[in-house]
């Protein structure tokens, strides 16, 4: 199990670090998580001055409450190495998690782990940094269980669909929504990835959705990953970070009736019952489990229950 702190992952905000105008824009949003993206989003000859940029950024933006996590280039690049020795030595004590892409394997997370633990012995930082993991490999799926019980470092496993969809050859036809699949093309890998996490105690985040003017259809994909068990889902642009939030918040209305099930079932217990009911709904200790995390996403996000529960 994970023994990093848990922290808020309603949103994910991906920005360029290579951009020093959309990274000072992302420190002032009060999004959850920001990631400073050194792969994707930032072409191959300027990866290495995009390094130095991200280490400026980390040592000087007040980001406030918001998660500073850096994406690393794939470990299979030339780059992966030195974007960790990098920006961990430039701003070590001001990154809460290193994001790697492209896992295929628990190998790959040990390796990470490794190093990060080397270079923490050598600065003498004694506040851990955590690994998040993109699964977007046909490999990684297949390996998910393994790759999440990889390392006491890893934080959240997120759900990379792009790269996943070409990684098995799935039919872009199917991914435009035109095919005529019945149902969502990515339940399956989400669902298996999701259950991975929970099983090893981590973040379960669901991947990017391109279409940012879209509004409308990135709330739909919100409520899919978060019916499954995800916590919260990337954002590509910051027009996306409210929804994204929104979504991933219980309501006022389902932090009371959790609190209210679970006062309602500890005084039933007392009384040495094993069931009750609740405006009409049986509430037991299964109940109880599910209301829980209503209760643990409330305290993290700052909704209290209202005066008198």
């Amino acid at each position: 199990m994970s023994k990093q702190p848990k922290r808020l992952r309603r949103c994910q905000l991906a920005v360029p670090g290579s951009s020093d105008k959309m990274m000072t824009k992302a420190a002032s949003l009060g999004v959850d998580h920001v990631f400073l993206d050194l792969e994707d989003a930032v072409a191959p000859n300027a990866k290495v001055e995009a390094r130095g940029q991200i280490v400026n950024a980390l040592n000087t933006l007040d980001f406030g409450s918001t998660i500073r996590c850096v994406r690393i280039n794939d470990l299979d690049t030339h780059y992966a190495y030195e974007d960790i020795i990098t920006v961990v030595e430039g701003a070590g004590d001001k990154i809460d998690t290193i994001l790697v892409p492209k896992v295929r394997n628990a190998c790959d997370v040990r390796f990470v782990d490794r190093l990060l633990t080397q270079i923490e012995m050598k600065l003498g930082i004694t506040r851990r940094i955590g690994i998040e993991l993109l699964i977007e490999e046909a490999e990684a799926m297949m390996r998910v269980d393994e790759i999440a019980g990889a390392s006491d470092r890893i934080e959240a496993l997120i759900f990379g669909m792009g790269d996943y969809s070409a990684s098995q050859g799935i039919d872009t036809r199917a991914i435009a929504g035109d095919s005529g699949y019945p149902g969502d093309i990515w339940h399956y890998a989400r669902f298996k990835m999701i259950v991975a996490a929970r099983t090893y105690g981590l973040d379960a985040v669901d991947g990017p959705f391109v279409n940012f003017r879209d509004g409308d259809w990135f709330r739909t994909e919100c409520v899919r990953a978060k019916q499954l068990g995800a916590v919260g889902k990337w954002a590509i642009h910051p027009s996306q970070v409210a929804i994204a939030q929104e979504v991933f918040s219980p309501s006022q209305e389902e932090v009371d009736k959790a609190y209210e099930a679970v006062a309602a079932y500890r005084e039933a217990q007392e009384q040495g019952l094993g069931a009750i009911q609740v405006d009409g709904q049986m509430v037991d200790v299964a109940t109880v489990r599910l209301v829980q995390k209503v209760i643990d996403q409330a305290e993290l996000a700052g909704i209290k229950p209202s005066e008198g529960l």
